[in-house]
C-alpha cells in the first residue's frame, strides 16, 4: 500500500515519473558505450535546441563560426568556452528561450558562495528526472517506493515545502520524517533521536555535516540509535572521519552522493563503494583541466551540461566543484564512469599571502586531531588573516590552540590567526554547514 501511495502521488505531481524511473533502472545495466551514445544523442538535441531558441547560444556559436552540426559527441564541447555564473548574470535576458511562457517550469536559486543568490529556471520534467535519479541511487542499496526514511537537511531537501500541512502531506506520501539541519541544539538532538528510534527508518538521508554532528552528539551522550539498512549523505563533502562517526553511531554503512541542482550533474556511490557512478541521463558531466580539456583520469574542475532543461539550458557550466575521475570500472557491473573522489568546492580553497592554494580539508584534519573542539569554522576575511571560530567542550585545554597555530604557520608564516570562541556557528541559508569560508578573491 505504501508503494502504491508513493507511486500514485508522484505520478500525479510529475506525469511520466513511473516510466522514467523504470527506464533508469534498466539503464544502469547497459554498457558504457551504449550509455554514452544515448547521452551524446541527447547532447546533439540540446545544442540544436539552444541554438534555435536561446539568443545567447546562437550568438556564441556564430561568434566562433560553429553550428549545431559541429557537436556530435561530448568531446566536441571542448570547442566552447566555460560558462560561469557571472556570464549568465550579465546576459540574463539572453538566456530566455523562445516559448518560455508555455513551459511548465519553476524559478529556483542557489545560495551562492558570495551570499548573493544565483537564480535559474528548471522545468518540472527536469525536476522529475532529478528525483528519479536520487531514488535510483537509493535503490542501489535496496530502497523501494514507500520504505521508511528519515531525512536530515535544509532547503535543498525540502522541495520548497513551507507550510506545516504541506510537510505532513509530504511525510505521509513518502513515508518519511523530516528533521531540520537549521535546528540542532540539545533539545533538538534529543527529539531527533526519539523520532529515529520510534519511527525505525530503513534508511537515513541528509546533509553530510548534519548527520555527522548528530552522530557525534549521540556518541558523546551514549545514545543508542535504531540501526537502518544504510545512511545516504549528500550536499557536502563527506570526510573520512565523518563517515566513520556516522557508521559507528548508526551501525551501518554510509553511501555518499554528489549533485548540482542548476546544471543537473550527479554521481553516487553504489553498494561496492568503489567510486561515484556518474549519471548520464539528465546531464553530461565533464572533468576538465585548467585549459578546459576533458580528463578521463585525474583531478579537475566539474562542468555540467543539462540535457533536458528547456527552460534554461546550461552548456559547459562551471559548477565550482573539483573531483578526481578514473577510467577504472566498478565491480558492481554498472556501465557508468566513476569519480574516484569529490575534492569539494573552489570556495573551500584558501590562498596564502605567498600565493599558495591550501584546500580546506587541511583544516578539517587539524581540528579532528585537536581534543575538545565540538565544531569549528575557518574564515579567510583577508589575504593575510584567518578568523577561526570554535565551539569548545567543557574543560577544553586552550593550549591545544597553540598546536593549531603551529600547523597553520607550517603552511604560511604570513597568516595572522585569531581564535573566537562561540556558542553557535551559523549555517548557510540552505542549512548547510561550511567548515571553511573564503571571503576574499582568488
Amino acid at each position: 500500500m505504501r508503494a502504491f501511495v508513493f507511486r500514485f502521488a508522484h505520478e500525479m505531481a510529475y506525469p511520466g515519473f513511473t516510466d522514467h524511473y523504470k527506464m533508469l533502472l534498466e539503464n544502469q545495466w547497459k554498457s558504457r558505450e551504449q550509455l554514452e551514445a544515448e547521452r551524446d544523442e541527447a547532447l546533439r538535441s540540446t545544442v540544436r535546441y539552444a541554438y534555435d531558441t536561446v539568443p545567447y547560444y546562437k550568438g556564441l556559436l556564430r561568434s566562433l563560426s560553429l553550428t549545431p552540426d559541429d557537436f556530435r559527441t561530448a568531446k566536441d564541447l571542448e570547442k566552447l568556452p566555460v560558462l560561469t555564473k557571472d556570464v549568465i548574470k550579465r546576459n540574463w535576458e539572453q538566456f530566455v528561450p523562445a516559448g518560455l511562457d508555455s513551459m511548465r517550469f519553476v524559478q529556483k536559486a542557489t545560495g551562492g558562495s558570495t551570499g548573493t543568490p544565483f537564480e535559474y529556471r528548471t522545468t518540472k520534467d527536469d525536476l522529475m528526472m532529478s528525483m528519479c535519479h536520487q531514488i535510483r541511487g537509493w535503490n542501489y542499496l535496496g530502497y523501494e517506493f514507500g520504505d521508511r526514511m528519515v531525512t536530515m537537511g535544509g532547503s535543498s531537501l525540502t522541495l520548497g515545502i513551507r507550510s506545516s500541512l504541506g510537510r505532513r502531506l509530504h511525510e505521509t506520501v513518502r513515508n518519511v520524517r523530516m528533521l531540520s539541519s537549521f535546528d540542532m541544539g540539545e533539545e533538538d538532538m534529543r527529539r531527533y533521536a526519539s523520532v529515529i528510534n520510534s519511527f525505525r527508518p530503513l534508511y537515513v538521508f541528509g546533509y553530510a555535516s548534519s548527520i555527522y554532528f548528530f552522530s557525534e552528539w549521540a556518541s558523546r551522550h551514549g545514545t543508542s540509535l535504531h540501526r537502518p539498512k544504510a545512511v545516504f549523505t549528500t550536499a557536502e563533502k563527506l570526510f573520512p572521519k565523518a563517515r566513520e562517526s556516522i557508521e559507528r553511531a548508526f551501525g551501518c554503512k554510509v553511501y555518499d552522493s554528489y549533485g548540482v541542482n542548476d546544471s543537473g550533474v550527479s554521481a553516487i556511490e553504489c553498494e561496492k563503494r568503489e567510486g561515484f557512478h556518474i549519471n548520464t541521463e539528465r546531464a553530461l558531466m565533464e572533468v576538465v583541466d585548467d585549459q578546459g580539456r576533458q580528463l578521463t583520469e585525474g583531478t579537475g574542475r566539474i562542468l555540467g551540461t543539462s540535457l533536458h532543461n528547456t527552460a534554461m539550458p546550461f552548456i559547459r557550466y562551471d559548477t565550482g566543484d573539483f573531483a578526481t575521475i578514473t577510467e577504472a570500472r566498478c565491480s558492481c557491473g554498472r556501465g557508468y564512469r566513476l569519480l574516484k573522489e569529490i575534492q569539494g568546492r573552489e570556495q573551500e580553497m584558501l590562498v596564502t599571502p605567498e600565493g599558495k592554494h591550501i584546500h580546506g580539508e587541511f583544516f578539517t584534519h587539524i581540528f579532528w586531531e585537536v581534543k575538545g573542539v565540538r565544531e569549528f569554522q575557518v574564515v579567510q576575511d583577508r589575504t593575510d588573516h584567518l578568523k577561526v571560530r570554535i565551539i569548545p567542550e567543557q574543560g577544553f585545554d586552550r593550549s591545544e590552540l597553540d598546536k593549531v597555530r603551529a600547523y597553520i604557520a607550517a603552511r604560511s608564516k604570513a597568516w595572522a590567526v585569531d581564535f573566537e570562541e562561540v556558542d553557535r556557528i551559523e549555517r548557510a541559508g540552505s542549512g548547510k554547514y561550511r567548515f571553511v569560508v573564503r571571503e576574499v578573491g582568488p
